[in-house]
């Protein structure tokens, strides 16, 4: 089990007072690294929420861009804060901002998103209608497509391999029912402060890549179901501040590290033959196009996985002493099974 540990040394900006005393309901955290184009963009779309008793915090891990300057001087509402220890990447990121949260539920956003003026309402609502539920993942569509969905909530496939539901569908409506998912997509996920210190936080070693299939896990283990809320749309620049060698590497590491780590045994014995079977094909598709530095990654990627691997049995036998729910609830996660699971079914 990861836990968020005790706070490094950081400089921290002054951050705004509310104005009538109360503390947050809802605090977004936003890592940053070189995000000065994007910022404006998400920031200007959380000072439109209709839910305005919300605290921002922007975790900004060494940019050379101007972004710092740029919160200081037109957004003096949001708090900075700057690990002395800038590692750029998002777990470390977000377990800073979820530290410094006042608020019962965070909110994580990427720092290439525009979230829908009743996102953070939405989230709330659905989250306080759904008491089961310790985390919420919102709508997400592409940002320069912005009737084609980026994500309705992430999966997690019987093969071993994770992804984001309703990805490139055109948004008709065919994912409007609030409805249980395994996880929500880090990009745009809110959680409540009490899972994190029951589970713990994102897993640093992950770095940045499947930290949120992990922690998903860890969360369903215990216990914890997690929310689709459509009414909360969150509009992402596909890859923009992403993507790459270094993403294909460490999502081949990380698949594997996740099944290592987070999947019973059980279910690893009922479907190892589809998990080894999409690792290879993965592979097969890696070496055809060997001449791509990705796909060169990405094999790497998987190499690191494997050898790795022993490394992870002091954190799985942790995580898999965690676990309250029985292995049927966890066996109906799994897709396929393509319908999804009905609210307030029994778990």
């Amino acid at each position: 089990m990861t836990a968020l540990g005790a706070e490094s040394a950081m400089r921290v900006s002054t951050q705004a007072g509310d104005a009538d005393g109360r503390s947050p309901a809802v605090t977004v955290v936003i890592p940053n690294f070189n995000g000065w184009r994007f910022l404006p963009t998400c920031l200007d779309s959380l000072r439109r929420q209709t839910l305005q008793n919300h605290e921002v915090i922007v975790v900004d891990n060494g940019s050379t861009d101007g972004s710092v300057e740029l919160l200081a001087q037109r957004y003096p509402e949001v708090q900075v804060i700057i690990p002395r220890d800038n590692r750029s990447f998002f777990s470390g990121a977000v377990n800073a901002g979820i530290r410094a949260a006042r608020a019962d539920v965070v909110f994580l956003l990427n720092n290439d998103t525009e979230a829908d003026e009743r996102c953070l309402e939405a989230l709330l609502a659905g989250l306080d209608a759904h008491p089961e539920c310790g985390m919420a993942a919102a709508k997400m569509r592409l940002f320069d497509r912005r009737d084609v969905l980026n994500a309705a909530g992430d999966f997690y496939g019987a093969d071993g391999i994770p992804g984001n539901l309703g990805v490139w569908e055109a948004d008709v409506g065919q994912y409007d029912g609030v409805t249980y998912v395994f996880s929500p997509c880090g990009g745009a996920a809110a959680y409540r402060k009490s899972l994190f210190a029951d589970v713990g936080g994102f897993d640093e070693d992950f770095i940045g890549y499947c930290e949120d299939v992990d922690l998903g896990w860890r969360a369903q283990l215990a216990g914890y179901r997690c929310l689709f809320v459509p009414g909360a749309v969150v509009y992402h620049r596909l890859s923009a501040t992403g993507g790459g060698p270094l993403a294909s590497y460490y999502t081949g590491r990380n698949t594997i590290w996740v099944i290592v780590k987070d999947v019973p045994g059980a279910i690893i014995r009922r479907h190892w033959r589809s998990m080894f079977a999409a690792q290879a094909r993965i592979a097969a598709d890696a070496l055809r196009a060997w001449r791509g530095a990705a796909a060169r990654a990405r094999l790497r990627g998987q190499l690191a996985g494997v050898l790795t691997a022993p490394g992870l049995l002091g954190k799985r036998r942790a995580v898999q002493r965690s676990r309250r729910v029985n292995m049927e609830y966890l066996e109906a996660l799994l897709q396929p099974r393509r319908e999804k699971a009905a609210v307030g079914a029994d778990r």
